[in-house]
């Protein structure tokens, strides 16, 4: 190893799949063809699904595959590349995802000596459409996520001390329904041990539609349970109280439950009168529009419900 790769700290990247070989390829090609300086070891974890062996790579940018060892599903998956890991940071990409160029030499050069988590802005595709999403400032509080999910702080942007994973911080919450909002949950914990860096310059990709999980409206529900029994502290912020609320109204419509999208529509406008999750989830209730439709539609501009 020379001096300068010494002079870096090593990266473990994460990259869990589930029967995308194609989309795979690009992924790690573009993991591979980073300008980082320093060590960099890739593990891809194969969930429910045959590790391939045709992905395998020796040499100084290694490329190992596994099985997922943990609970089935994203969180267990990206648990098990954490474990069979031991760099000093660990980065995590989805195997339909792609880094762009200086993602993570720009990441791990904004890396202070007290930061645990380093994000970056994204590229949203959808459709033939890429659209940047930017989150306006270079340090994320605790108080932020609160208020907004903030998307752009996609996993597939998340670079963190494996120190803190293994430490105070903890892994990925596998108890997550359906691996979904594992990764607000993250940022949240983070954020209240220490403020999340930002680098608000778009240097992955995220591509849209392509989720094994997009129409699990079940799952979505569940999920933002799970959060707001987890992290209680969102009931008291009316902003982000009200975004929540709202999506579980419009999942509750989309899945033609009435009566429930309708309280919780109601109870999104008494936490902000403006939530237009709560139209948009009573408007689908009373048959005016399908959310299908409208998530669609925001899709083509960078955003979501």
């Amino acid at each position: 190893m020379s001096e300068q790769e010494k002079s870096w700290p090593s990266v473990g990247v994460v990259v869990p799949t589930h029967r995308r070989p194609q989309q795979l390829r690009d992924t790690l090609d573009a993991i591979l063809t980073q300008d980082y300086p320093g060590e960099m070891h890739i593990v891809v974890v194969f969930d429910r699904a045959k590790p391939d062996e045709s992905f395998v790579q020796d040499g100084p940018r290694s490329v190992r595959v596994t099985k997922n060892l943990r609970t089935p599903g994203l969180a267990g998956a990206r648990n098990t590349g954490i474990d069979a890991l031991g760099t000093d940071l660990i980065a995590f990409c989805d195997d339909d995802d792609v880094w762009l160029p200086g993602r993570l030499r720009r990441q791990v050069a904004a890396l202070s000596p007290n930061a645990e988590l380093v994000t970056c802005a994204v590229e949203v595709a959808y459709e033939g459409a890429v659209v940047p999403r930017l989150a306006g400032m270079a340090t994320i509080r605790h108080v932020d996520l609160l208020r907004s999910r903030m998307m752009m702080l996609h996993s597939s942007t998340f670079l963190l001390r494996r120190a803190a994973l293994l430490g105070g911080l903890g892994m990925v919450a596998e108890d997550a329904p359906g691996s979904q909002n594992e990764d607000w949950d993250l940022l949240l914990r983070a954020a209240r041990r220490a403020p999340i860096t930002h680098v608000d310059e778009p240097l992955v990709r995220v591509h849209w539609g392509n989720s094994h999980f997009a129409a699990r409206y079940d799952t979505k529900i569940s999920s933002l349970h799970w959060m707001l029994s987890r992290h209680p502290e969102l009931h008291g912020c009316p902003q982000g109280a009200a975004r929540v609320y709202g999506q579980l109204a419009c999942w509750h419509a989309a899945v033609g439950q009435r009566k429930d999208a309708l309280q919780w529509a109601r109870r999104a406008m008494r936490s902000k009168w403006t939530e237009p999750r709560a139209v948009i989830a009573t408007a689908a209730a009373v048959g005016l529009v399908r959310i299908e439709t409208v998530m669609s539609a925001l899709h083509r501009k960078g955003h979501g419900i």
